[in-house]
């Protein structure tokens, strides 16, 4: 009697870790056209072996905000093989502002800990940062000389920098935010979780890489 109790366990056990594989699989088998897009004008793929993984934001996104802290947990744990960077929409004239604030954060060597402060300062604050006396006013806060900041502000490398966003978003055809592009070439929206955006991407970063 024990025997039969105990085999009808194990097939139970099997059964469900069976399910459980299945499942596991079943998520996995993301397809293209259904859960992430091709780019009708690809950028060329750098041939070194490093997937580029670019994601579209704004300060202002509701959802940006949400992810900024998920997606800095899920970078942090990709190696030399995998190269993720921000890069911010440039729409219309105040996404060219926040633009233009997000690379002279960079410039000024703050990028740790002024991007969540951008964030925390629109979401939790309510400081829009509307205009460039605003930004200027935020980042002196900071802790930073306003000559400084004005200089990076205006200089070339940075309206080099914003132009450049602006061809690429047009490019990639961004219509929404957040977007994650892959190789500049696949497209991931956020249709689901974070989790299962990020899940999508990690498939797509896998069919990237070199066969070894």
């Amino acid at each position: 009697m024990d025997y039969m109790k105990n085999n009808k366990y194990s097939l139970l056990c099997v059964f469900g870790c069976f399910l459980l594989f299945f499942a596991a699989n079943l998520q996995a088998n993301f397809q293209l056209g259904r859960d992430y897009g091709s780019l009708s004008r690809p950028l060329p793929v750098k041939e070194d072996g490093v997937v580029d993984v670019v994601e579209v934001f704004w300060y202002g996104c509701g959802h940006c905000f949400n992810l900024a802290p998920v997606v800095a947990n899920w970078a942090s744990k990709k190696d030399s093989s995998v190269n993720y960077k921000k890069m911010p929409v440039t729409w219309g004239p105040i996404h060219q502002l926040h633009a233009k604030l997000f690379y002279t954060i960079e410039a000024l060597g703050i990028s740790d800990t002024a991007h969540q402060a951008v964030f925390t300062a629109m979401h939790k604050e309510g400081n829009f940062l509307q205009n460039d006396a605003a930004v200027i006013d935020f980042l002196v806060k900071l802790g930073n000389e306003k000559s400084v900041i004005i200089k990076y502000m205006n200089s070339f490398s940075v309206k080099q920098k914003v132009k450049r966003a602006i061809e690429l978003s047009k490019q990639f055809k961004v219509t929404a935010t957040p977007m994650i592009f892959v190789d500049g070439q696949y497209r991931i929206e956020a249709k689901g979780s974070h989790a299962q955006m990020l899940k999508v991407v990690d498939h797509v970063i896998e069919l990237q890489k070199p066969i070894s």
